[in-house]
């Protein structure tokens, strides 16, 4: 987990590749394993010269060379959604497969920094044979290590258990590195390049550290310590087979002194096998696994538990990174859903407009662009906040211009479609943008990248209280206008909108014209109050009630009281308050937070004496403004809490919207050494047990640990994009658009870290600027949702995406003559009709990759042994699908059904469905092809290939609980 700026990483990825491309021809034995694309295609794309292209095409087809992993990167587990998983995984198996024909079918998990539940699916989905970590708790590990237990048959998802499993081997103590003690030097050993020295390498070749060379004097003394390491693993495993990773970060950027060295080793020791008892051979995972497999061996299942949080000592837990660099965390969220709606977007475009007047390759491009920048912050030290200033300011701005390309993209498609479209409106722009509106005629373009209807409310500025707004029929619209929190200059323009499955309307907002007008939102505010000296008898409560809630705030200390559900009128009281947990930052004191670590002093302190109150209250929303001081008489506030809840009137449907408590809040910037958290306190009898996402795919329950040491830190865990508490009868869900740490310190309490300011002087850390001094402001949002177990397990699914893919909004400016009006609503302007999934189904992905390849194998590696594998533009015929099932078997009587969908009306908007092929998860198997081996169990004693899915007959496909199934689909006229 070492990071670099961009130049010195490419110096020394370049420097890799082309001295162990050159060292693998020398020796018939020799091999290498390769893990993330996004360098290796750098380097091809850029550096590897026709020869070397040739030698690489060798090395694959002779198995000396293997690809692991596969994706873009190795991405992080704890924080990461699984969409923007898939994708990474999908963006680095289509390259592969593309250009080389190949298929990873093994795993290197081995930096992550604790493993999630989800990964064994998802590989197991993506047709991997076996899955390999090593970062899991130190007292676990040890454990497992002395009772021959780091090796299992993992059944990530409780759904679909045994069809998805996988073999999951945990590397021992030693993890991924060679151990460089050398008994019989006090040099280091079997690191024999070095340590890296880019971008500018020492002249005379020799690198700082470089190991103690193999000779004929102590050849022998090598021989014994290499053996007696390789025992004391084989110890630890059932089988005799033993991995013994040779390497660790930044090494072989000098191949030749690596394997000279260690082709001596390995010789020595085998000419000398009956001597130590052990033969050694250079090997890849593949062969390690292929190995083990063929022992035949009866291994234990494990369930869908995780390994996480991950702790490396007593007071080492890796739970501050779940918060770091929160900012960068909510950017790559919205890219991630800008890419989602640009997607489909651009497919719906393609196929319903063949000739149209935009470069289909440039767009691709643009699209292209941002889906490498969400690939490449997923890595275990991108997204995470475990990265230099530097570094992620690279990972910044490569999401900036991949979203500008994006945004570039669906402005032109919409300009383009409306100008065709000829009927009297010419748009002289379209635009995103982030100022308040000119006081000309406006069209504010609203597109819903969900396949589901869609009524929920978007936010414009606007320079004047006085507007309204229209539909494409000239109908007046419900809207909101209000001071903006934010702003002194312009208001807040609320618009509510109702728009079908993957489609857009148009909406007019002009200043008031005499006729109807928005509503105004109006104003109280109140005094600000000492919670610390709160009269607790003479209690006054002030009721904000819409058709879902009432929550009362007391007016003693203007914070929240209470929530009643109102449809079952439970009624939980609920307060809530900022804390900070005050960290040490020097190392001579004690333990350390930084980027990776939370080490708590003690318990948070509380952060405001006293708190204001401001209510702005209009028809269709009321907004309470809490601001957060440290005294009473402070100028600034340091927190503030902005709470939304929305009313929906006659004839819409507003039961997702009108279920939300929508909450944005605003932290920072820190003091030096501080952690922000966001604590709810209700009365509910939880008995200290919190339930938590795994990667927005499944949930985990987390009941309170209580530890020697480092209880607070051991007992956070990850919010990918949901958190709950309940007890028997009443659940309090909180659901997320970035990531978070969570946790719950107490009987009926919720606590979310929002925020991390820290500096310490671990040399270690100053050396890599990994001293986390963010000094930002962060706005991150959460819906609040109250209810019965049942009642919130209907809501939360549905609103948990329609928090993620919130609408894009776009500007457009009229040229000239006022339009004349179309005769129909243009609800579908994308393409025919809208696509709509039922609720217990997600439209996860649907676009237009490019690929080039074939989807039969044997057509697409003959026509890349003959060399002719396609160049030129990109394939614009295949679209890619998949859906998901977002619930578990038996969550809930109606949504938990299987559910059947035909794929023609489906997508009958889109054109005609000609052909449906089913395939693996990222696209490079046909599901019917793909056999996975099949590890033998005590539940499943008979050894075989696991053939995963039920085809699809005639386009229909029934989709099980939490399955993700994947499709090409190919239109008529294609």
């Amino acid at each position: 987990f070492f990071f670099f700026f961009q130049e010195s990483m490419h110096a020394y990825a370049a420097n890799v590749y082309r001295s162990v491309i050159e060292e693998l021809m020398k020796g018939k034995q020799r091999k290498f394993i390769a893990v993330e694309q996004e360098f290796f295609r750098l380097w091809w794309d850029a550096v590897a010269t026709d020869t070397y292209k040739q030698q690489v095409h060798q090395l694959l087809q002779e198995g000396r060379l293997e690809f692991v992993i596969g994706g873009q990167v190795m991405h992080d587990e704890a924080v990461t959604l699984i969409d923007d998983q898939i994708l990474q995984l999908t963006e680095g198996h289509g390259f592969l497969y593309e250009t080389f024909g190949i298929r990873p079918q093994f795993s290197w998990h081995i930096d992550p920094f604790g493993a999630s539940a989800t990964t064994p699916t998802l590989f197991a989905l993506a047709g991997f044979n076996a899955h390999l970590i090593s970062r899991i708790d130190y007292d676990l590990k040890a454990d497992m290590q002395k009772n021959k237990k780091l090796q299992f048959v993992w059944q990530g998802s409780p759904s679909l258990s045994e069809r998805q499993e996988i073999f999951t081997h945990i590397m021992d103590q030693y993890s991924y590195c060679t151990p460089s003690q050398i008994p019989f030097s006090n040099r280091s050993g079997f690191y024999w390049n070095g340590i890296a020295a880019f971008p500018d390498p020492p002249k005379d070749g020799v690198y700082p550290n470089m190991s103690l060379p193999v000779t004929d004097t102590n050849i022998h003394l090598y021989a014994q310590t290499m053996v007696a390491n390789i025992k004391e693993r084989a110890a630890w495993f059932r089988t005799s087979d033993v991995l013994w990773p040779w390497g660790c970060d930044k090494q072989f950027f000098n191949a030749s002194v690596q394997y000279s060295n260690m082709d001596l080793l390995l010789d020595y020791i085998n000419k000398h096998s009956d001597e130590f008892g052990v033969t050694v051979q250079y090997a890849t995972v593949g062969d390690y696994f292929q190995a083990v497999y063929g022992r035949n061996l009866t291994w234990e299942i494990r369930d869908s538990q995780d390994f996480l949080p991950y702790s490396t000592e007593p007071f080492q837990a890796w739970t501050g990174f779940y918060t770091s660099r929160s900012t960068l965390k909510g950017i790559a969220r919205r890219a991630s859903s800008l890419l989602y709606a640009g997607e489909s977007f651009f497919t719906q475009y393609v196929r319903k407009h063949p000739a149209s007047s935009i470069c289909k390759c440039g767009a691709l491009k643009q699209l292209q662009s941002l889906r490498w920048a969400v690939s490449e912050v997923q890595h275990h030290d991108g997204i995470t906040g475990t990265e230099a200033p530097k570094v992620k300011d690279m990972y910044m701005n490569n999401l900036m211009y991949g979203m500008f390309n994006v945004k570039k993209l669906m402005a032109s498609i919409i300009f383009d479609m409306n100008n065709v479209k000829k009927n009297g409106e010419v748009y002289s722009s379209v635009y995103f943008k982030d100022s308040g509106i000119p006081d000309v005629d406006q069209y504010v373009v609203v597109y819903n990248p969900l396949a589901w209807n869609v009524t929920t409310f978007v936010t414009v500025s606007v320079s004047h209280l006085a507007m309204s707004v229209y539909d494409e029929l000239g109908h007046p619209v419900p809207a909101q206008v209000q001071s903006s929190a934010e702003s002194r200059s312009t208001y807040d323009m609320y618009i509510l909108v109702a728009i079908s499955g993957l489609s857009y309307r148009k909406y007019n907002v002009k200043p008031l014209n005499g006729k109807q007008s928005a509503f105004i939102g109006r104003s109280v505010k109140y005094k600000r109050k000492d919670i610390t000296r709160a009269d607790q008898q003479s209690r006054q409560l002030l009721p904000v009630v819409n058709n879902c809630y009432q929550v009362l705030f007391d007016q003693n200390t203007n914070l929240m009281y209470s929530i009643t559900e109102r449809e079952t009128n439970q009624t939980v009281q609920l307060t809530q308050e900022f804390l900070e947990y005050h960290v040490n930052g020097d190392v001579m004191k004690g333990p350390i937070s930084d980027n990776y670590l939370f080490a708590p002093n003690a318990s948070a302190v509380p952060v405001s004496k006293a708190v204001g109150l401001e209510v702005v209250s209009g028809n269709l929303m009321t907004e309470i403004r809490q601001y957060f001081y440290s005294n009473g008489t402070s100028q600034d506030y340091i927190y503030a809490v902005y709470t939304r809840m929305y009313t929906v009137p006659e004839g819409y449907d507003g039961k997702l919207l009108c279920h939300r408590i929508e909450q944005e809040y605003s932290v920072g910037p820190l003091e030096l050494n501080r952690e922000a958290v966001l604590r709810t306190s209700t009365n509910l009898n939880t008995r200290q047990l919190l339930y938590t996402d795994s990667n927005g795919y499944q949930i985990q329950k987390r009941p309170f640990k209580a530890y020697v040491n480092n209880t607070v830190a051991r007992n956070y865990y990850p919010m990918v994009q949901t958190a709950y508490i309940e007890d028997d009868t009443t659940r309090l869900m909180l659901l997320a658009e970035r990531a978070h740490g969570v946790s719950s310190q107490g009987n009926g309490q919720v606590e979310v870290m929002l925020h991390r300011r820290l500096w310490n002087n671990l040399q270690w850390d100053l050396n890599y600027n990994l001293t986390l001094n963010d000094s930002s402001v962060v706005r991150p949002v959460i819906w609040v949702i109250l209810g019965t177990k049942a009642g919130t397990n209907i809501l939360y699914r549905t609103s948990v995406l329609a928090l993620e893919h919130r609408p894009v909004v776009m500007f457009g400016a009229l040229s000239g003559d006022k339009p004349k009006l179309p005769r129909q609503v243009h609800q579908n302007s994308v393409h025919g009709s809208p696509v709509t999934v039922p609720p217990n189904l997600h439209l996860q992905t649907l676009s237009i990759p490019g690929w080039r390849y074939s989807s039969n194998h044997a057509e697409q590696v003959r026509s890349i042994r003959m060399g002719k594998q396609k160049q030129g533009d990109a394939d614009f015929s295949r679209v890619l699908l998949r859906i998901r099932h977002l619930y578990e078997v038996g969550e809930d009587p109606v949504l938990s059904q299987p559910v059947m969908v035909n794929l023609k009306s489906l997508l009958k908007g889109l054109g005609s469905v000609m052909v449906v092929e089913e395939r693996s998860l990222t696209g490079t198997w046909d599901v019917n092809t793909l056999k996975r081996w099949k590890w033998k169990t005590a539940q499943y004693p008979s050894k075989g290939f696991t053939n995963s899915t039920e085809t699809s007959e005639n386009c229909i496909v029934t989709v099980h609980p939490k399955e993700i199934r994947t499709f090409f689909v190919y239109f008529q006229g294609q």
